[in-house]
């Protein structure tokens, strides 16, 4: 089942998305919880209400050691949601991965810039892969050839961690992104919308209310 999250703390955006597209979850970090001035315990409850109970979070750890980052996950891990905790992809984030693997604590590693960099993630245990779409195409990288190349070596290991592709600035990325079978993708709100609409359907759905009310004036379909 493909997993559609979206990148916000907002649950507002997120009430009125998910009314228009199956959302699964939502993904957060600490800059997104920062811009919305809110935390975790005025967000997720908020999330949960619009979700429901069934819905899944990314929450990511704010701690920069290792022990700090274990620490962390634990007690985010007891929170009454379903959690999966963010760490990042860096080498001290790769051993809080590992032992999380050892407390069955699920985890996504974040902030992935290269094929390497998330395989080395997948071997640590981490449920799930972030790599930066966008980041890596400011850097010069080819991003879909890098998500390409992880979800490859993700298949031929037999991995069991899925892609959690995010950071995205246009459609284009994101369609070259989903062609490769990734299992999840995060979409911030804008993004999401504009996956949602096409500049000709409006005035298309427009010709069709004008053609009927011609023929037909105010009667419904059923009414005819």
């Amino acid at each position: 089942m493909f997993e559609l999250y979206l990148d916000t703390a907002n649950a507002q955006e997120v009430a009125r998305l998910n009314a228009a597209m199956p959302v699964f979850g939502v993904t957060t970090n600490p800059s997104i919880l920062a811009k919305e001035g809110k935390g975790l315990t005025e967000v997720l409850p908020a999330l949960s209400e619009v979700l429901g109970e069934q819905a899944r979070f990314h929450v990511q750890v704010v701690s920069t050691s290792m022990q700090g980052m274990v620490e962390e996950a634990m007690q985010l891990s007891q929170l009454p949601y379903d959690i999966i905790v963010k760490i990042p992809a860096t080498p001290v984030g790769l051993a809080a991965i590992k032992q999380l693997k050892t407390k069955n604590i699920s985890t996504l590693a974040t902030a992935i810039y290269s094929a390497q960099q998330g395989f080395m993630a997948a071997l640590c245990g981490a449920d799930y892969l972030a790599p930066y779409v966008n980041r890596m195409d400011v850097l010069g990288a080819n991003s879909v050839n890098v998500v390409s190349d992880l979800q490859l070596l993700i298949n031929q290991q037999q991995l069991a961690c899925k892609l959690l592709p995010a950071s995205f600035k246009n459609t284009r990325q994101v369609m070259g992104i989903l062609r490769l079978g990734v299992a999840s993708i995060t979409l911030p709100v804008d993004m999401a919308e504009q996956m949602m609409i096409h500049p000709a359907a409006q005035p298309a759905v427009d010709v069709f209310s004008q053609d009927w009310q011609s023929e037909f004036g105010e009667k419904l379909a059923y009414q005819s």
